[in-house]
């Protein structure tokens, strides 16, 4: 563990020391034990406070994939089918066109649980390029509608019509802020109670939330970064700690009405392990299985064709990779632009979080850091110095 964590530290500091992140935070376990686990910089930057271990961090696009297991989860109780509609649970979008050159065009099928999951449903995110139905949200600032609650967030995404015909491309996307809704509709119950009480309470995340009470307002982390998320910088600006005003547009007090299904949730570097980890088997720290053995196989199963690939946000892509129930998935290690394992599996948060499971070297890491719409590669560093000495471990 000394020579990788120091090996970890190395990299963390040197991000942190030249005033790219206020704080780093890294998790690693293999198989089931803890191999590195430290953190850099601060957590008052102002004051220089040491960042500490229980740091809590709006994880953004990192719900994604607990949101997505919750689905697989009533998939387990026949409560939900890949196959369903999503026009059965949510009205609105029986009547959602396609844009097309012409104008509009009825899709060529509904959409599926399955489109929503694997991010093929032709919904769109207001911040990628080229994209004409991102252009219509961006005019009414779609993403920052925290007034609304998530069945009129979702009947609002309802009304723009799709980029593109359901299963036809993979675009990342407001797809699980749907699912999230079609998940209480199928459960009759809201999204924050499912997650707590079949994820949150089963893996003892005690710190995972879409709230942060008062008690706990003081581990809350600053958000830095950029006002806008853009992915097709034709020049790079610079990395500074411009601090945001997170409240704005990722509220955190208790009360607050905008649950998402693509970001929202709070946790920290040790609760968002626990997650990780039960992805390397399906089961709880108990061994109950939260996602059953066969369900586990084909949750893990790219489903994106070849004609798709590679997945591509804006100018950034992911060779080598396919995308799966949950997130994206090593597929071709002769793609791939750093170390990692055919197999691996996981997603990252907009603000720079990041995590990855490794199923075959029975592998974990989560990394935490709060700098919004970053595009510094330290997860990549991070993750190649943990596979660079995995003989060692």
């Amino acid at each position: 563990m000394g020579n990788l964590n120091t090996r970890l530290q190395t990299i963390a500091n040197g991000y942190t020391n030249k005033g790219l992140y206020a704080g780093v935070a890294w998790r690693v376990e293999k198989a089931g034990n803890i191999i590195a686990n430290g953190t850099s910089g601060t957590s008052d930057e102002a004051a220089k406070v040491p960042l500490a271990d229980d740091a809590i961090y709006r994880i953004y696009s990192m719900t994604k994939p607990v949101v997505s297991v919750m689905a697989l989860i009533l998939m387990q109780r026949g409560q939900l089918r890949l196959s369903d509609f999503v026009m059965h649970y949510i009205p609105a979008f029986a009547s959602t066109q396609v844009l097309c050159d012409g104008g509009t065009e009825a899709p060529t099928r509904p959409v599926t649980i399955e489109d929503l999951l694997t991010h093929r449903s032709g919904v769109s995110y207001d911040f990628l390029p080229d994209c004409l139905v991102a252009r219509k949200y961006a005019e009414i600032d779609l993403l920052n509608h925290t007034d609304k609650n998530l069945a009129e967030f979702v009947d609002l995404i309802a009304s723009f019509p799709l980029a593109s015909q359901p299963g036809s491309q993979w675009r990342y996307s407001l797809s699980t802020d749907v699912l999230a809704r079609v998940l209480e509709v199928a459960s009759g119950q809201p999204l924050d109670q499912l997650l707590e009480e079949n994820i949150f309470t089963p893996l003892g995340m005690a710190d995972t939330d879409f709230y942060v009470p008062g008690d706990k307002q003081a581990r809350l982390l600053p958000l830095f970064g950029f006002k806008t998320i853009n992915f097709s910088y034709p020049i790079l600006p610079p990395h500074d700690l411009t601090l945001l005003d997170g409240e704005a547009f990722y509220p955190s007090r208790p009360g607050h009405n905008a649950l998402r299904g693509g970001l929202g949730l709070f946790s920290t570097c040790a609760d968002y392990s626990k997650f990780a980890t039960m992805l390397l088997t399906g089961r709880a720290p108990d061994g109950a299985p939260l996602i059953a053995p066969a369900m586990y196989k084909m949750m893990l199963a790219n489903r994106i064709p070849e004609s798709q690939l590679p997945l591509t946000i804006g100018s950034i892509k992911f060779p080598g990779y396919g995308f799966c129930l949950i997130g994206r998935v090593m597929q071709d290690l002769g793609q791939a632009m750093s170390l990692t394992a055919v197999g691996e599996f996981g997603w990252e948060g907009a603000a720079g979080t990041y995590f990855w499971v490794d199923p075959q070297n029975q592998l974990v890491g989560v990394l935490m850091t709060q700098f919004l719409a970053t595009y510094l590669p330290l997860r990549d560093d991070m993750r190649s110095a943990v596979y660079a000495m995995l003989e060692d471990m």
